[in-house]
């Protein structure tokens, strides 16, 4: 992020950073060199599925990729950048061997997730957006794989009419009638499509960047609730609730659960891109969702009895709080803040 755009002490947060960065290098690693998922408040080690292990998710490990890129990234760390690399080559090369999980929703044999390509252009765009201020000589090669994981997304997820897949099956014929292929999650589709803009931006791929707006706004016409307001959590490929045959996963569970709940996390993707793709193509349409979006969240989130505390992040369809876990609960600090420094950056460039 730009410096002097936001009032404060950096140094406070450059050193809570660091010791971040040391409490992960010291506690995090397995001496198969992947990333614990679970750690104690004391960096002990746990396991969040008992009998499952350690490292039962990949995305913990592309979490402490992004974490080691951005702090090297503000702190000229070079040996923390290294070790970012490390982990990098280590993951790919998982990637590659197909040795890796996806817990605490693993993806069926004969399936593919959108999740897995979409995390992984992320962390390439932003590995090599610091590389690049360090002039290192694996720029290039990272931006050539960022381009490879949005060419999988916009080619192998984008459907026909716009939407975004978050699974798709090898057998062709069960995409058509299973709730894991037919369902979608309108926030994580947009938070993808801005993933997909900024490397078609760098590339140059204005392709990618029509179909992304096309992709944004199917995504609000299917996801958003016109009875309540606010994106659902999932809906089917052509609209309303998921449906479609069930072999017994437990991610069927949770979308079938959970589909009507409105999360804060998607809210804040969804505020980013749509006044990104406002900024890129100045359609006035995104900035017509983006205040709608804007006046659900300010509307729906803030914690009344708590004005300086934390916000309800976690809502039902009518918008009320909802007292448990239906989503991942490190999920909304890390979305949230990111999105609005990222829209404070964009909006300091006077768009």
């Amino acid at each position: 992020m730009q410096e002097g755009i936001i009032d404060g002490d950096g140094s406070l947060f450059l050193d809570q950073a660091y010791q971040t960065v040391r409490f992960l290098q010291h506690n995090a690693f397995l001496e198969n060199g992947n990333c614990a998922f679970l750690l104690s408040e004391e960096g002990e080690k746990k396991e969040s599925i008992p009998g499952k292990g350690m490292d039962i998710s990949i995305y913990a490990d592309c979490f402490v990729i992004l974490g080691f890129t951005e702090y090297a990234g503000v702190s000229r760390d070079e040996q923390v950048l290294d070790e970012a690399l490390r982990l990098y080559d280590h993951l790919s090369e998982r990637l590659r061997r197909g040795d890796y999980r996806t817990e605490p929703y693993p993806i069926p044999e004969g399936y593919k997730a959108h999740a897995v390509a979409m995390i992984m252009l992320n962390v390439t765009q932003e590995l090599g957006r610091v590389l690049k201020t360090f002039r290192h000589e694996r720029r290039e090669e990272l931006l050539e794989a960022s381009g490879r994981y949005m060419c999988i997304v916009m080619e192998e997820f984008y459907r026909a009419d716009g939407s975004i897949a978050e699974i798709i099956a090898q057998d062709p014929e069960k995409n058509e009638d299973e709730l894991l292929t037919r369902h979608m999650n309108p926030g994580h589709a947009i938070e993808s499509m801005w993933f997909v803009m900024t490397t078609a931006e760098e590339l140059e791929r204005e392709d990618y960047i029509h179909k992304v707006c096309i992709a944004i706004k199917k995504a609000f016409e299917l996801g958003w609730d016109e009875l309540h307001g606010g994106l659902l959590r999932f809906v089917d490929k052509e609209g309303g609730p998921p449906k479609g045959v069930t072999n017994g996963n437990p991610f069927e569970t949770l979308i079938l659960d959970t589909w009507d709940t409105k999360l804060w996390w998607p809210h804040s993707e969804a505020l980013y891109a749509t006044l990104l793709a406002y900024a890129y193509t100045r359609d006035n349409e995104f900035l017509r969702l983006y205040k709608q979006t804007k006046r659900y969240v300010f509307d729906t989130f803030p914690n009344e009895n708590q004005p300086g505390g934390e916000w309800i992040q976690i809502r039902n369809r009518k918008g009320h709080p909802v007292e448990k876990v239906v989503a991942l609960p490190v999920k909304d600090p890390y979305h949230i803040i990111r999105n609005f420094l990222l829209i404070i950056e964009l909006l300091s460039k006077q768009i």
